[in-house]
């Protein structure tokens, strides 16, 4: 005879087994260091490969170009690393789809200080969230700032160096994917990035 204690045990271990597909995850090096590999570059200005990091810099008249990833995600944990060499601006676009040299999305936003660095504003809505002002020095200029991006259904929440941000609820979201694109903009913007890595949820 068949213990019954043995086959709850099997039937336990299933269901966890099943349970854990459901919910695992994916993890993906966005930027391996070498080149620009799984990305495309949109715009005149310049994007590349030096020392393993990536550096953009404008340098056209327009002022204003995008790197961005030829695959597209929904749901997922986004960390990067930046670095400001000039007063420059950038950002970071989440389910972002460019068509017509426009870009549309959610940004979050990378600038010097005072510009409110991982708050988050859409295409032609404007800001949905600011950082309190009194976060402003979390910023650290002309060294490594850790960016975390969670996107995980309705919400959207950012941190910088280890604090947490903003954080917003859209339905939107959920119902939406598309690229990730690093922007830059700004005359003699300059701006480094290592580190960019992605955890994709189902």
């Amino acid at each position: 005879m068949i213990n019954k204690y043995l086959i709850f045990g099997i039937l336990i271990f299933i269901i966890s087994c099943k349970k854990a597909v459901n919910t695992s995850t994916k993890n993906e090096v966005l930027f391996n260091g070498e080149n620009l590999n799984g990305w495309t570059i949109y715009g005149n200005e310049k994007w590349y490969v030096k020392e393993k990091l990536l550096i953009c810099e404008t340098v056209s008249k327009k002022n204003f170009g995008y790197l961005i990833t030829n695959k597209q995600y929904k749901n997922f944990e986004l960390n990067l690393e930046f670095k400001h060499e000039t007063m420059g601006n950038s950002g970071v676009f989440l389910h972002s789809n460019f068509k017509n040299n426009t870009i549309k999305g959610w940004q979050v936003e990378i600038g010097p200080p005072g510009h409110k660095t991982a708050g988050i504003h859409k295409s032609n809505n404007g800001w949905l969230a600011k950082p309190d002002p009194l976060k402003d020095s979390i910023l650290k200029m002309k060294r490594w700032n850790k960016m975390k991006i969670l996107l995980k259904k309705n919400r959207l929440t950012t941190w910088l160096n280890g604090v947490k941000m903003v954080s917003i609820f859209d339905t939107v979201l959920n119902k939406t994917t598309g690229n990730i694109a690093l922007q830059i903009r700004d005359e003699k913007a300059k701006i480094k990035w290592r580190n960019i890595k992605i955890t994709e949820f189902k």
